[in-house]
């Protein structure tokens, strides 16, 4: 494989990353004007929201059968138009069946985009030999911002869900689907995909890093879904001010992805998971003790360095774990991420409810830890990055 072919698939990965990013921020932040738009009652948005992991998480388990007989870069060639297409549905239906389509289809296609992406980007960083896991998530975490903004913009303009929506996707799916040509595919798969035979897949192994995935997404879900109500209702902070935990949070998770593969490669990914694991506790610990609204916004800002480095990490480790069968260990880790957004938003809520939302907090500050103690299925300290081995210089493609 040239370094060239190497170069142009990282870089058109990184789009496809970057589009979902910008995809998922407009959908989740537009959620009230979604409500509005069908009347939605609060009752009912519940079950809406729920669906769309659901529906992902059974489509992430079809992708691991999927990519047994096609090359995981078609899968997501094709999956990415039809997850900004469904986004243009969500916006321009007017009755309640319309919305509970266009949601079915979103969340069917950004199970199978999320599998295959993320499929793509283990074998792609084996190829290169060093750790570019982080860098992929990191445009994820850019597209966020952007798609958050774009979202602001079009709420605050008073835009329509529509015109929100369809000039992002009018320029970012044809982008995408031209990037598309230069994904790179492992080697060896059915079709030139990556879904190697061999090497047995192991629930039971797999299960630690499984338990990884779920509680990093419990501890961002709460991030997203209670960060403002915390600041504003227990803390104290303004309206305004309680957009900024959330905001802090996605900067510091960015920047964190965009330093973290410079860590792997100096330190190992166990040691990066562990530090990452920690600083994320310190971060719910200082959220539940806070004394003011300023002291939150900083304990956010330190939870998104921490937990900005689990999941892209973890992924990888399934794939070093399972080198022969790494799509179908990547498939079934995706179905946990699913899971944790899944348990995290409600489990806070109820013990906010029944206890206090400073001792919720607590919860996901212990279950973060846990993955310390999972720390060596993320690979010995040799096992830096890519298949375990570093590759010389003179091979260092970029």
């Amino acid at each position: 494989m040239t370094d060239a072919r190497l170069r142009r698939g990282r870089a058109s990965l990184a789009l496809s990353f970057f589009v979902q990013g910008v995809a998922f921020a407009l959908l989740v932040t537009r959620i009230p004007g979604i409500q509005d738009r069908y009347g939605i009652s609060d009752g009912l948005l519940p079950l809406f929201l729920a669906a769309v992991p659901i529906l992902a998480g059974v489509a992430s388990v079809a992708t691991e059968k999927a990519v047994a007989r096609v090359a995981p870069s078609r899968v997501l060639r094709w999956s990415q138009p039809v997850v900004l297409l469904a986004l243009v549905g969500v916006g321009a239906g007017d009755a309640l069946w319309a919305a509970a389509v266009a949601l079915g289809v979103f969340g069917l296609s950004v199970g199978a985009l999320d599998a295959s992406m993320n499929m793509l980007g283990v074998s792609l960083q084996r190829a290169y030999g060093r750790s570019i896991m982080l860098g992929f998530h990191a445009a994820y975490s850019l597209g966020g911002i952007a798609g958050a903004s774009l979202a602001w913009v079009g709420a605050h303009g008073n835009l329509s869900l529509l015109w929100s929506y369809l000039p992002v996707v009018v320029v970012l799916a044809p982008a995408a689907y031209l990037g598309s040509r230069w994904y790179v595919d492992g080697d060896g798969a059915p079709g030139g995909g990556a879904a190697e035979q061999g090497g047995a897949l192991s629930f039971k192994l797999l299960l630690p890093l499984c338990l990884v995935m779920t509680f990093a997404y419990i501890g961002d879900s709460t991030v997203s879904n209670w960060s403002a109500k915390y600041l504003q209702d227990v803390l104290g902070g303004s309206e305004a001010a309680a957009t900024v935990p959330y905001n802090a949070y996605m900067v510091t998770t960015l920047l964190g992805r965009a330093v973290g593969d410079l860590g792997v490669r100096h330190f190992g990914a166990a040691a990066v998971v562990r530090t990452g694991a920690v600083l994320a506790a310190c971060g719910f610990a200082l959220v539940a003790v806070a004394p003011s609204a300023w002291v939150g916004i900083a304990a956010f800002t330190v939870l998104g360095l921490g937990l900005s480095v689990i999941v892209p990490q973890t992924f990888a480790a399934a794939g070093r774990l399972f080198p022969g069968n790494s799509d179908a260990a990547v498939a079934r880790l995706n179905v946990f991420n699913y899971v944790g957004f899944l348990v995290g938003s409600p489990l806070v809520g109820a013990l906010g409810d029944a206890w206090s939302y400073r001792g919720a907090m607590l919860v996901p500050m212990v279950l973060v830890l846990v993955t310390v103690a999972y720390a060596t299925s993320f690979g010995a300290r040799e096992a830096r990055y890519g298949g375990g081995h570093e590759r010389p210089r003179t091979l260092d493609v970029g």
